[in-house]
């Protein structure tokens, strides 16, 4: 029988758990009030539980405690002394406070950073991607408006669901997030691109939600590129424009320098220089036209277009992330501690197997 020899002998839950820090975890939780008065389930075996929870995508505590009962015999080796109940789970998802979480994702990016972005420099890549960062958001509606503020128009009903919104920051070649911020949905999205959160030569692609001109102007004047989506409602003064155009006489690209000029409360005048770069997206048997703004005068256009299509890993990202939360058999009060410790284990779970990819193929690379 033939047997491969790519594979490293364990579940992928198993391994999933040994680029885990047993001591590193407890010392975070103990650090941040998580094991005061707990006598038996500790921050060690909570985060193995919901990692658990996570990877079989369950949808409420009920089906976690089922599944994992069974299997109380062969989980020793995890470090689970005792089967949790669905009360004990349900406790500790209240009392220990989501900020231990966001510490042990902070501490695994910077533990495998090196490992997401060893990859970078392979054959294909673009010298940019290494400082392009890629900023979104995503408004997870789970709960009621009395509890965070809801976002958008009121419906015909005078209701409107509120939620949290996860503000992510991914570079590019690592495709996991290496900032995340919460808010209510209700929040903007702008005060992501503070300029004191970068450094000179970084590029960042956002979309149309982020448009600020101080910020912009801030950024140019930090050294740091952005790409966004044009919305149509700008008022801007034109100062060149230029339209490339296909041997069949189609237009292919239309590049205009322009300076946006916005007034403040205090009567001072803000302008500020960018690029439209339009050009016509053919998909199938269907053609658009899409804007894209930047402050960069020197980048080639197809480098630009280029840039903000890295834009949709982070969608991607969300889109997978989402599928995981299981808020079914949760009751309204716990509901907001709760829904941030699923997101920061999603978000963990994410990281991990992500580490697991790039090791896989780095292996690879050496046979």
């Amino acid at each position: 029988m033939n047997k491969g020899t790519h594979f490293l002998g364990q579940p992928m839950y198993g391994q999933l758990i040994s680029l885990l820090d047993k001591a590193q975890i407890l010392r975070i939780s103990q650090e941040n009030g998580g094991e005061r008065y707990v006598k038996h389930f500790d921050a060690w075996q909570h985060l193995v539980v919901m990692l658990y929870a996570v990877v079989k995508r369950f949808d409420s505590l009920r089906e976690i405690v089922a599944s994992m009962l069974p299997e109380a015999r062969k989980l020793g080796h995890l470090g689970i002394n005792s089967m949790p109940r669905r009360s004990t789970l349900s406790d500790a998802n209240l009392r220990r406070n989501e900020c231990i979480f966001e510490a042990i994702y902070r501490e695994l990016y910077a533990t495998y950073k090196h490992v997401l972005s060893a990859d970078s420099r392979r054959r294909g890549c673009p010298k940019w991607i290494e400082r392009l960062q890629i900023i979104d958001s995503t408004t997870i509606s789970l709960f009621s408006n009395l509890i965070f503020k809801g976002v958008g128009r009121h419906p015909k009903t005078g209701k409107k669901k509120g939620g949290i919104k996860v503000h992510a920051n991914i570079h590019a070649n690592e495709f996991v997030p290496s900032d995340i911020r919460f808010t209510s949905a209700a929040k903007g999205d702008s005060f992501m691109l503070r300029p004191s959160n970068y450094h000179s030569g970084d590029i960042l692609a956002f979309d149309r939600a982020y448009i600020d001109y101080a910020k912009f102007e801030e950024m140019t004047e930090a050294g740091v590129t952005y790409v966004t989506k044009m919305k149509k409602n700008l008022r801007y003064e034109t100062l060149e424009d230029v339209m490339y155009m296909t041997p069949e006489g189609v237009m292919e690209h239309r590049v205009r320098q322009v300076v946006f000029t916005k007034r403040s409360k205090g009567g001072e005048v803000l302008k500020h220089r960018a690029r439209i770069i339009t050009y016509a997206d053919r998909k199938k048997h269907k053609t658009k036209l899409i804007s894209l703004l930047t402050n960069d005068m020197e980048m080639s256009i197809q480098d630009i277009i280029e840039i903000y299509r890295q834009r949709w890993e982070i969608e991607l990202l969300f889109q997978a992330a989402q599928t995981e939360f299981f808020p079914s058999d949760i009751s309204m009060e716990r509901a907001p501690m709760l829904s941030k410790i699923q997101i920061w284990v999603t978000l963990i779970a994410n990281l991990l197997l992500m580490v697991l990819q790039k090791a896989y193929q780095t292996q690879l690379e050496f046979l």
